[in-house]
């Protein structure tokens, strides 16, 4: 069979790995939005320069309508978010692969007038680091929040060492933060580096916001996520992916994913 999956965890996405070696069938996992999309998109923007510099990947899935302490609500799966929070990141830095903490690396920006703060957290380069290794001096991934939620993560992850027991955090915020359904999803990529001898910097950017798909009404993180697993199942089935072995994000060309019928949901 056929295989394809949304995780954000690095040991599964290397365990389907180790599986995939002289397989009969595809194995294409990490097919969300972050990791999935961002590595399709941040890998186009790389391929327009002679070489590379910084490539810095940020994506939120933030509600519009924050109103509690942690500007947040739940909008998708807590034991994935928590993993985020809590598992080491990987980055390539002065051109080494490392790992850093996660809830490090706080930085602030603004988008549409809006204030917004990233910071490290796990999986969501998927194998991108790979791919880019040797080619690029910085490479980095971070969640983006509204100012003030890395500081209280930080506290209850570290702090009161909820980051020790996962099961207990989940418990936690899905008792006290509500979901929502009324959301957005900040996609913004930034590529620097030479381009016919010159410093140049380019930028993608995409906010994607919760509304009806056919009869149903999602959220922002549904209809990303959903698009982007339908595409690549597409692209597959059409012929226009490998047939057999390991596939990785960004082994898909950005057209070509934009051109689908689920893809056309990020256009």
């Amino acid at each position: 069979m056929h295989y394809f999956d949304l995780t954000e965890d690095v040991s599964t996405a290397q365990r389907v790995r180790e599986l995939a070696q002289g397989a009969n069938s595809v194995f294409i996992p990490q097919c969300g939005l972050a990791p999935g999309f961002i590595s399709i998109s941040a890998y186009d923007l790389t391929q327009r320069f002679d070489s590379l510099n910084r490539v810095r990947m940020r994506v939120g899935a933030l509600p519009l309508f924050p109103s509690n302490a942690l500007k947040y609500n739940l909008t998708w799966s807590t034991a994935g978010l928590i993993n985020e929070y809590c598992n080491p990141c990987h980055v390539i830095h002065d051109g080494e692969s490392r790992e850093v903490l996660p809830l490090e690396g706080l930085e602030e920006f603004s988008l549409d007038g809006v204030g917004y703060e990233a910071f490290n957290t796990s999986g969501g380069l998927g194998t991108l680091w790979e791919t880019l290794r040797g080619k690029v001096d910085y490479l980095n991934y971070k969640t983006i929040r509204y100012p003030g939620h890395c500081e209280l993560m930080r506290f209850l992850c570290n702090d009161l060492r909820l980051g020790e027991r996962r099961k207990l955090f989940e418990d936690v915020l899905e008792h006290a933060v509500p979901i929502t359904t009324q959301d957005v999803v900040l996609i913004f990529v930034t590529v620097s580096g030479s381009q016919k001898g010159r410093l140049v910097q380019e930028t993608y950017t995409k906010k994607v916001y919760h509304g009806k798909v056919g009869d149903s009404e999602l959220s922002a993180i549904q209809i990303t996520t959903a698009a982007a697993l339908c595409a690549m199942l597409d692209l597959h089935r059409s012929g226009e992916l490998p047939q057999t072995g390991f596939v990785k994000q960004e082994d898909v060309p950005l057209a070509k994913f934009l051109s689908n019928r689920f893809g056309k949901h990020y256009a």
